[in-house]
């Protein structure tokens, strides 16, 4: 047995499934101002709704939202030291250059910069100094600095410098936790750093929140082994969580996607999610959520790590209706006060889910609070939802062919059975918790995406052999059984700006959770 769990701003919803993936118990509870209560909380309903022997679980995958609000809030950030190798290139653009100022306030980076790094053909710019990154050890002590990130120019093509740097600054300072920028981003330097750097001030966090979750599943007595969601619909162990925290962004929107796919069985759809404030759109290919193929800014900073492609709207259960100047709905919204302050809970603000319990596409609370509803708002309100998501929707496709639809999510309930231009609208059987689905069911991965310079050589089938066996290796390496891992993407893009015959190569594979092994440590020569 496996146990979901997704924690979302308003609910955690709890799922359990049987060995043969089947949805066996499903629970919503209220999200709580002390996250890990509501874990508890839900786990506890959840087991206790069945009676089940907590032996019985041998798997308990959470996906969380702990990790961006701490960014988008700017708490709980630890002070984070920053080294890039590069010197003498790149000092007129010194790191975090284009953050916003509250959240360079919040992390006071200690920046240095240093000479080393490579060109895209491997040469290096300059040899590295182990003076002067013994010098940078030395005022990262001084200022009670514990966490660093390390950046190098072309690190994802040669890793080298990072790898050598982090051993320096190791040996001289112990207890140092070091992020390194080639496991984490993708080739261009300022948005691979930021991401780097938002990692590093996360660590500290990472351990409170892994902590946490480990005590929560201690509290109900289930002692199996946890793992968390990534932004890519896999997961990731405990351990793997406190190296590489920034790997749950988005994690949400992926879980819903994922769990839309499973319970409609479908593999290339659009997948709408609607919360109780928010519906995101995205794009399922190959049952996996489609990747952004450009900059994701995150709390106003400008990532290129792999993050789903979705567009978030204020649209939810909770969103407010307002008439003046004219029909609108959201993005304001009662949030998790909906069953406080709705018309069919016996509040007094006008709601979308007032608006679809007057027009019958739901049952919640007390309909006769809404029947007094004008007819032609209540028609005008449903239609504007429906106007807005089709939309959306069309906004997402990248050909003239029409794309199924799932819906998703609590707010489910507002959509009509129909979309304008839409070929075909599915609400699947436990549609409101899909999240807690799709982080139950999720699989470990492996992607590599790296710079090629092909020639007599090194082939292009050598490069493609070579992306493929690399993307394998790191999903078992991840904790995927070595005998269902598939490649399941690989894209070539020429890089004509480049000497040489360079080749960008994306490979992605997964697999199944091999529960038997401990997953390893992720070879360091490969950028996940």
């Amino acid at each position: 047995m496996r146990i979901g769990i997704d924690v979302g701003g308003t609910h955690t919803d709890a799922v359990l499934l049987d060995p043969a993936m089947n949805v066996v118990a499903t629970i919503k509870t209220a999200t709580t101002a002390d996250v890990t209560r509501g874990v508890v909380t839900a786990l506890t309903d959840l087991l206790d709704s069945h009676n089940l022997d907590r032996g019985q679980v041998t798997a308990v995958m959470i996906g969380t939202t702990h990790f961006t609000n701490a960014l988008v809030t700017r708490r709980r950030l630890a002070r984070t030291g920053v080294v890039r190798l590069a010197l003498p290139a790149t000092a007129a653009l010194p790191p975090t250059s284009d953050w916003p100022a509250e959240l360079i306030a919040a992390i006071r980076p200690s920046v240095h910069l240093c000479h080393g790094g490579h060109e895209v053909d491997g040469r290096p710019i300059s040899p590295l100094d182990p003076d002067e990154l013994k010098r940078a050890a030395a005022d990262l002590a001084a200022h009670d600095i514990t966490t660093v990130a390390i950046s190098s120019v072309f690190s994802p093509v040669t890793a080298e410098a990072e790898l050598t740097a982090a051993d320096i600054l190791r040996a001289e300072l112990p207890h140092l936790r070091v992020s390194l920028s080639h496991q984490i981003g993708r080739i261009r330097l300022l948005e691979r750093e930021s991401a780097t750097i938002v990692n590093a001030c996360l660590l500290d966090l990472a351990d409170e929140i892994v902590d946490a979750f480990t005590g929560a599943l201690t509290a109900v007595g289930v002692r199996a082994p946890l793992f968390l969601s990534q932004n890519d619909g896999t997961l990731m162990d405990a351990e793997y969580t406190r190296r590489y925290p920034v790997r749950t962004f988005a994690s949400g929107p992926t879980n819903s996607m994922r769990g839309a796919a499973f319970l409609a069985d479908v593999t290339d759809a659009a997948v709408v999610d609607i919360g109780g404030t928010t519906a995101d759109v995205g794009v399922l290919t190959g049952g996996y959520p489609r990747q952004a193929s450009t900059d994701v800014d995150i709390a106003g900073v400008r990532t290129n790590f792999r993050m789903p492609d979705v567009i978030s709207v204020g649209l939810g259960g909770g969103s407010s209706v307002t008439l003046d100047p004219g029909l609108r709905i959201g993005p304001d919204s009662v949030g998790y006060r909906l069953t406080e302050q709705a018309l069919v809970f016996g509040g007094d603000t006008l709601t979308a889910t007032d608006l679809a319990v007057a027009a019958g596409l739901a049952e919640l609370g007390d309909p006769a609070l809404v029947s007094r509803l004008d007819r032609d708002l209540v028609r005008r309100g449903v239609a504007w939802m429906a106007d807005r998501v089709a939309g959306l929707v069309d906004q997402m496709r990248l050909s003239a062919e029409p794309l199924p639809v799932v819906i998703v999510g609590g707010g489910s309930i507002l959509m009509p059975p129909e979309l304008p231009g839409v070929p075909e609208v599915r609400i699947p059987e436990h549609y409101g918790v899909a999240n807690a689905i799709g982080a139950a069911i999720g699989q470990i991965g492996g992607e590599v995406d790296r710079l090629f310079v092909t020639g007599p050589q090194l082939t292009r089938e050598d490069v493609l052999d070579q992306a493929r066996a690399e993307a394998i290796e790191l999903a078992v390496s991840a904790g995927a059984a070595p005998a269902g891992v598939q490649v399941v993407h690989v894209d070539e893009i020429h890089v004509n700006y480049l000497p040489g015959n360079a080749v960008r190569v994306i490979v992605r594979a997964v697999g199944d959770l091999d529960l038997g092994r401990t997953p390893k440590e992720a070879p360091q020569w490969a950028t996940t």
